[in-house]
């Protein structure tokens, strides 16, 4: 993980963070997060899917290294039995701490907040391209070939192993259509080219497969079910 580790520490400096040891035990404590074993798909490896977009349409950014803490820290709480967007302001609330504590000046930790809150519902703004690249990075995988995306699947059915089949299969299938009821999965030109019809047919695809047998009612107050 060394090299994550330097990926991290990298983005952090770009970012005005100082020191290096700091820098170090905080990226640590990052992936110790992103290796709870309660997590089967929101993992070291797609962190590391997310920051490798990131990194291939950095030219796309405004601001690629606060696009990249963002990406560090975006699911670094993760609890399945959160309800709706909990993960995620938790998750941005840890990293102003860290990022604060490392001496990142006050706007940049608040940019670094907001990016992390988008990705509660992919909803980003025109001519946001630093939160449209994160969010197009967080949704790659929905694009991925059919196999691919099947295994995705699985291990977010895993992730919320604790509910009953109706109850996961009715609130994963209205979190579908909430994806395939934007106006656009990837704001991004080249991810939009590439991903949209794939990540569009992954979803019909999965979302068919889980309303063909009856399900009980999605519950609005219940786990967030992942995107």
């Amino acid at each position: 993980m060394e090299g994550l580790i330097d990926r991290w520490c990298a983005a952090a400096r770009g970012a005005g963070a100082t020191g290096r040891g700091e820098l170090v035990a905080a990226g640590e404590l990052l992936l110790a997060r992103w290796r709870e074993p309660l997590r089967h798909y929101h993992t070291v490896a797609h962190l590391t899917a997310v920051l490798d977009v990131v990194d291939a349409y950095a030219a796309l950014a405004d601001r690629p290294d606060l696009v990249r803490l963002a990406a560090w820290t975006h699911d670094a709480v993760y609890d399945p039995r959160a309800a709706g967007d909990a993960n995620e302001r938790d998750s941005a609330d840890l990293a102003g701490r860290l990022l604060a504590g490392l001496g990142v000046p006050a706007a940049t930790v608040a940019e670094v907040r907001r990016l992390v809150l988008l990705t509660a519902g992919h909803a980003v703004a025109p001519g946001d391209a630093d939160g449209a690249l994160l969010c197009d990075a967080d949704l790659a995988i929905l694009a991925a070939p059919a196999e691919e995306y099947d295994r995705y699947a699985s291990a977010i059915r895993r992730e919320y192993a604790h509910l009953p089949d109706e109850v996961f299969r009715a609130g994963r299938a209205a979190v579908l259509a909430g994806l395939l009821a934007l106006p656009a999965l990837f704001r991004t030109p080249p991810l939009a080219a590439l991903g949209e019809g794939p990540a569009r047919a992954n979803l019909s695809r999965e979302r068919y497969a889980l309303t063909t047998r009856p399900g009980g009612p999605a519950n609005p107050g219940g786990p967030a079910l992942s995107p």
